[in-house]
C-alpha cells in the first residue's frame, strides 16, 4: 500500500529536525525548470499569482532567490518534518522512531507543485507553489500540464517495488488532480472523515486534514500493508461508517468531536 498526501503551505524550518538520516527529491531538476521560471517574478507578481498578501509576496520571493542546489542538511529540512498544516499536526511526525521513518520511506509520498513527489526525509528548500496554481511555465499553462505523467509513473514505479496494489489516497483533489488513475497500476481507496452536524454527516475540512494526517501515522506506526486492516481505525472519535461507504471511498465518521 502507498500513501498520498497533500503538502502544507505553513513550513517550520525552527525546530530542529528530528533525524539525521536524509534522501534527495528525485525531481530536483524538474524543480529547477520551474524555479528559474518563478525566479523572474517580482514580489507583487508572486502576491497576484498565488493570491497572497504583499508580505508573503516578498517572503516567497526572497525564497525564491535563495533556492538552489545543491540540498544539505544546512539549507533544507526533511519534507515530513519541514511541512507545517493541519495534515502534519495530525501526522506528527517528530514523534516517529526511526522504524517509523523506515517504513514512511516506503510508504508515504507527498505531492508538491514544485517538488512533484516527495519522499518523507526528502531534502526540500522553503518554497510556495500549489498545485493548483495557474502558473505558466515551460511545461505548459499550469503545473499539472507541466508533471504530465511523470507523477503518475513514479507512483507506479514505488508500487511495483513494494508489491503494493493499492493507492490510499490521503491527498486533497487539487493535489491527487495531478495523478491519472486510470494509468495507476493500483486500486485507488479513499477514506473521507465526516462529522455529525445538524443531523447529518458532512465533511469539516479542518477535522478532516488533521484525521488524514492521524490515519497515515496509524498506518505507519502499525506498519500496516493491508489495505483492510484500514477499517480498524480508531482515532480522535473516528470510525469506520460502512453503511456509508461505497468501494472507493471509505467513510468514517463521528458523532462528537474528541
Amino acid at each position: 500500500m502507498l500513501m498520498l498526501v497533500s503538502p502544507a503551505k505553513n513550513l517550520d524550518y525552527e525546530t530542529p529536525a528530528k533525524t539525521k538520516q536524509s534522501t534527495q527529491p528525485e525531481f530536483l531538476d524538474q524543480s529547477e525548470i520551474l524555479m528559474d521560471d518563478l525566479r523572474q517574478l517580482a514580489p507583487h507578481e508572486l502576491s497576484k499569482l498565488m493570491s497572497i498578501s504583499d508580505k508573503l509576496g516578498v517572503l516567497n520571493y526572497d525564497r525564491n532567490q535563495d533556492w538552489g542546489q545543491p540540498f544539505t542538511p544546512d539549507n533544507a529540512k526533511q519534507a515530513v518534518l519541514a511541512f507545517n498544516g493541519d495534515v502534519y499536526t495530525g501526522l506528527d511526525a517528530q514523534s516517529f522512531k526511526a522504524d517509523d521513518f523506515k517504513f514512511a520511506q516506503k510508504h508515504l509520498r507527498i505531492l508538491s507543485g514544485l517538488y512533484g513527489l516527495l519522499k518523507p526525509l526528502d531534502l526540500m528548500q522553503p518554497y510556495r507553489l500549489e498545485m493548483g496554481t495557474k502558473f505558466a511555465n515551460k511545461g505548459g499553462k499550469n503545473l499539472y500540464e507541466f508533471w504530465g505523467e511523470t507523477l503518475t509513473e513514479a507512483v507506479n514505479a514505488q508500487l511495483k517495488k513494494t508489491n503494493s496494489e493499492v493507492v490510499l489516497n490521503l491527498a486533497s483533489n487539487e493535489y491527487f488532480k495531478a495523478i491519472k488513475p486510470k494509468l495507476l497500476n493500483a486500486e485507488v481507496v479513499v477514506p473521507a472523515f465526516k462529522d455529525l452536524k445538524n443531523g447529518e454527516y458532512k465533511m469539516i475540512s479542518f477535522f478532516a486534514k488533521k484525521a488524514r494526517g492521524l490515519m497515515a501515522a496509524y498506518v505507519i506506526k502499525n506498519r500496516i500493508t493491508d489495505v483492510e486492516d484500514i477499517k480498524k481505525f480508531n482515532l480522535a472519535g473516528y470510525r469506520y461508517n460502512k453503511s456509508l461507504s461505497s468501494d472507493a471511498q471509505w467513510v468514517f465518521s463521528r458523532d462528537e468531536a474528541e
